[in-house]
């Protein structure tokens, strides 16, 4: 990928020629089935949650068929969104529509329980203006939460480069998980249930997982400072189901 390219990645152009191109299905960095342990932590299923910049990823079907009954999925390309309506006309509890994540304008402030995020804000800190951007899409996904709702956030951006950008917004309690990376991995190597420590720097993290860790950060952003610790949510949503 060139660096041209790779700047464009938040500019609705870029994607519209790209999906024309490439009408295959495509998963950024993981693919549901690693990530279900984890999602259902912090999500149950009858929740209502967001999948940002979803493009012809099959993470929403793989969700609805796991039990999941309410999932609504937007990509600033009208191409694959066109696409992604035609391919699950029939199934109803999928959702798509076309949307920029920095105004979201056109839903309701806390309406969601939960938003995930595979690489849509890695893309946006790739192009111009990433940290206004980046600013504008954390506040707009901060709006339709709901109170105790979750922003979990899949990326490459190791805490040095993602912690200050979520802590500094001052808007939700933050844990970090990591998974390996599957298509290098051949082994299980992190517990992708139990949150790392975290310090106000990444010191703690570097200590612990060595300075080039072959993983995906996983960034669990819980609405609120006074939001309960990930054991009693995990009991709570144990109970619940």
């Amino acid at each position: 990928m060139t660096g041209a390219a790779s700047q464009a990645y938040g500019e609705a152009w870029y994607w519209d020629e790209r999906y024309r191109k490439e009408a295959g299905p495509f998963d950024w960095y993981q693919k549901y089935p690693a990530l279900a342990p984890l999602l259902r932590l912090y999500v149950r299923t009858h929740q209502r949650l967001l999948l940002v910049g979803c493009g012809n990823s099959v993470f929403g079907e793989n969700m609805v068929d796991d039990g999941y009954q309410d999932v609504v999925n937007i990509d600033i390309s009208s191409v694959v969104i066109e696409q992604m309506k035609k391919k699950y006309h029939d199934k109803p509890q999928l959702k798509y529509t076309k949307m920029d994540v920095k105004n979201m304008s056109d839903f309701e402030s806390g309406s969601f329980d939960a938003v995930i995020d595979k690489g849509t804000l890695d893309s946006l800190m790739c192009g111009q203006n990433s940290q206004e951007h980046a600013m504008k899409m954390l506040g707009e996904v901060n709006r339709i939460l709901k109170d105790n709702g979750v922003y979990i956030m899949i990326t490459y951006g190791d805490p040095s480069y993602r912690l200050h950008l979520l802590k500094d917004l001052q808007l939700w309690t933050v844990k970090l998980h990591v998974i390996d990376r599957w298509e290098r991995s051949s082994k299980q190597t992190w517990d992708l249930t139990k949150p790392l420590p975290l310090h106000e720097d990444s010191t703690s993290i570097i200590g612990l997982l060595g300075p080039k860790p072959d993983v995906h950060y996983i960034y669990v952003c819980i609405k609120g400072n006074d939001s309960p610790r990930v054991g009693s949510k995990a009991v709570a949503n144990e109970a619940a189901n």
